[in-house]
C-alpha cells in the first residue's frame, strides 16, 4: 500500500527546487531550447510562487504544484507536475482541489493558469475540472502555442 502525504510549503523547499529544474528542462524541450522562452523565464521564477504543495509517496517526492498571486482577484496556478511513475493515480486532480481551496481561503475570486496546446493531458485535466479558456494574459499573450484558462471560485 502506498502512503500518500500532501505537504504545504514554500518555494525554498528542496524538493520543489528539484521539481522546478525538472519542469524548466521539460518546458525548454517543448519549445526547442531555453533561448526560445528566455523572455518568459523572469515571470516563472520559483521564488515568486508563494504557496507550494508537494506530494510524497512513501516519503519520495512525487508531485508538486503552486500558487502565485497575479492580481488582487486572480491567483495563478504554477508548476503542476507529477513524476511519470506516479501518473494515473489522480494526484494532479487532488492537488488542483487543494490549490483551489487554498486560493478561495486566501480570498481570490479566480484561479488562472497557462499551459500549451500540445500538453493535451493538462488541457484535458483543466477542462474536465471546469476551467474555461480565456484570452492569454501577459506575459503569455506573446507566447506562441500558449493557452490560458480560468476557473471562478466564487
Amino acid at each position: 500500500m502506498k502512503n500518500i502525504r500532501y505537504k504545504w510549503t514554500d518555494a525554498e523547499n528542496a524538493d520543489f527546487r528539484r521539481f522546478y529544474l525538472i519542469t524548466e528542462e521539460y518546458y525548454n524541450s517543448l519549445v526547442g531550447g531555453q533561448c526560445n522562452r528566455s523572455g518568459f523565464i523572469p515571470y516563472n521564477l520559483s521564488d515568486s510562487i508563494h504557496d507550494v504543495l508537494i506530494v510524497y509517496i512513501n516519503d519520495t517526492a512525487a508531485a508538486c504544484a503552486g500558487l502565485k498571486r497575479y492580481s488582487d482577484c486572480d491567483v495563478e496556478i504554477k508548476r503542476v507536475w507529477v513524476e511519470n511513475e506516479y501518473r494515473g493515480m489522480h494526484i494532479a486532480s487532488t492537488m488542483m482541489d487543494m490549490l483551489e481551496k487554498m486560493a478561495a481561503e486566501q480570498g481570490f475570486a479566480r484561479t488562472i493558469l497557462q499551459t500549451r496546446e500540445i500538453m493535451t493531458a493538462a488541457v484535458s485535466l483543466y477542462k474536465g475540472r471546469g476551467y474555461y479558456q480565456i484570452d492569454n494574459y501577459p506575459p503569455y499573450d506573446r507566447l506562441e502555442g500558449a493557452v490560458c484558462f480560468a476557473k471562478d471560485l466564487i
